[in-house]
């Protein structure tokens, strides 16, 4: 066996520790540029002491060619992916990440030689949770990407199915511990894929991103697993930070959307079948244009800005930003309405207006808010439907109920900026949209802020 020398334990020391820092900067918009360089620097130190370290390598050009083709694949669609699409990427790279850890385990079952029962127990345990957060992770991002409905999939009979396919693969996993055999690690392979699609399939549109940060936490406490079959300590430190973060991700979500993990994961199963809504293009709406729009704003003394997804597909939080500074100039108070699962994913808005140099202080969390609508002139709502949706509180059978919301509709005036009547992505109807005070400014986001902007200008 050979020794480990002392720079190794002391650079994996390092390593450890700008992971747990990483997680410190993410807590804040301010300082999330540096925790993720960071962990990118603890990142490059992990892989630079695989290769350094003494220890023999196996396969060493295939391993080189994967981590080339690998990183420039990452690097690629880093650079590419739109702010509207990070959700899926996300999804896609956490996925990657659960498979990835499966698959080692699979090639370490195949190739070693130990009877161990607690390597076999951890062996086990990551192909289940890793291939379920592979799984899982690629029907999130079809359910993202609209590729599949977005609406909860209840297949025939499938609480049963499910349950049937998690208790088979539990048992598996048991008897390939007592009794190891290849050909149960494949079928134990095939049942756990299964199951994390058939896991992902019920949850609908609105609480998918609740589902990726659990996934998320399933795939950290598999990397943490096969670093203990690896006898890996730092795969061990950093899965578990991942797991542990994502859990609690995971919780604070959940209590964001106002109802327990289970209801979100299982509801679908008990929840009574409900008619398809509409467009809403049957019923009458007041519009406006980009001029009654100015005027309301140019004569407000409090206006409250509530961006959500269109904003972000329209890029467009710079005009926005010139927006708000405009009415600033105006001596009128402004202020950024966030709501914690606004967009795709947690702190989608804050980063959004990052880029556009919103101050942080201007950014007002969901609590802190909603007492201020009732004192606000405007409540100007940029491409954000479920977010501000009442059904959350009067329709217990709508998928968002019990959903707090950002109580727009206690504002004097409320604009809605929208390219259609289209439902959101929960997939249910507004009746705000619908309400005597609404104004609604259809067309692209940045198009109808551009023009309001110059309209303002001119009064």
């Amino acid at each position: 066996m050979i020794a480990t020398p002392l720079w190794v334990h002391l650079a994996n020391l390092v390593a450890a520790v700008l992971f747990i820092l990483t997680l410190k900067g993410l807590s804040h918009p301010r300082t999330a540029r540096r925790g993720v360089m960071l962990g990118a620097i603890g990142a490059a130190i992990a892989t630079f002491v695989v290769f350094f370290s003494g220890i023999p390598t196996k396969n060493l050009p295939i391993i080189l060619g994967a981590l080339l083709v690998g990183s420039v694949i990452g690097l690629i669609a880093a650079r590419r992916v739109e702010m509207t699409q990070m959700p899926q990427m996300v999804a896609l790279f956490n996925g990657v990440g659960g498979g990835a850890a499966a698959l080692v385990s699979v090639i370490e079952y195949l190739e070693s030689a130990t009877e161990s029962r607690a390597v076999l127990a951890a062996t086990v345990f990551t192909v289940i949770v890793g291939s379920v957060s592979f799984s899982g992770s690629i029907v999130t991002f079809l359910k993202l990407q609209e590729l599949i409905t977005t609406r909860p999939v209840i297949l025939p009979f499938g609480k049963y199915v499910t349950v049937l396919v998690a208790v088979a693969a539990l048992a598996g996993g048991v008897w390939l511990v007592a009794a190891p055999q290849t050909w149960l690690l494949v079928v134990l392979l095939v049942l756990s894929l299964l199951f994390g699609v058939l896991f992902v399939l019920p949850v609908g549109g609105a609480d998918v991103p609740i589902v990726i940060s659990l996934l998320n936490a399933f795939t950290g406490l598999s990397v943490a697993a096969g670093g203990y079959v690896l006898g890996n300590v730092l795969l061990i430190v950093a899965g578990t930070l991942v797991g542990a973060s994502g859990t609690m991700l995971t919780r604070l979500m959940a209590e964001a959307m106002g109802r327990p993990l289970t209801n979100t994961l299982f509801g679908a199963f008990n929840a009574k079948a409900a008619t398809a809504s509409g467009t809403g293009e049957d019923r009458p709406v007041k519009s406006g244009t980009p001029q009654d729009v100015a005027i309301m704003l140019a004569y407000a003394n409090k206006v409250i800005l509530v961006p959500g997804y269109g904003l972000a597909v329209a890029q467009a939080q710079g005009t926005l930003r010139e927006l708000a500074d405009l009415l600033t100039e105006k001596g009128i108070a402004v202020d950024y309405a966030i709501h914690p699962v606004a967009g795709r994913m947690p702190g989608h808005m804050n980063v959004l207006l990052a880029e556009a140099n919103v101050p942080y202080e201007q950014l007002k969390e969901m609590d802190e808010i909603n007492p201020e609508f009732a004192d606000a002139d405007v409540a100007l709502v940029v491409g954000a439907n479920d977010v501000v949706n009442p059904a959350a509180k009067s329709d217990p059978s709508a998928p968002i109920f019990g959903m707090p919301i950002l109580e727009v509709g206690a504002a004097q005036q409320v604009v809605f900026l929208k390219r259609s009547m289209r439902p959101g992505f929960a997939g249910i109807e507004n009746e705000l949209l619908f309400e005597p005070k609404t104004t609604m400014l259809f067309g692209d986001a940045k198009d109808s802020l551009t023009k309001v902007v110059s309209g303002v200008k001119a009064l």
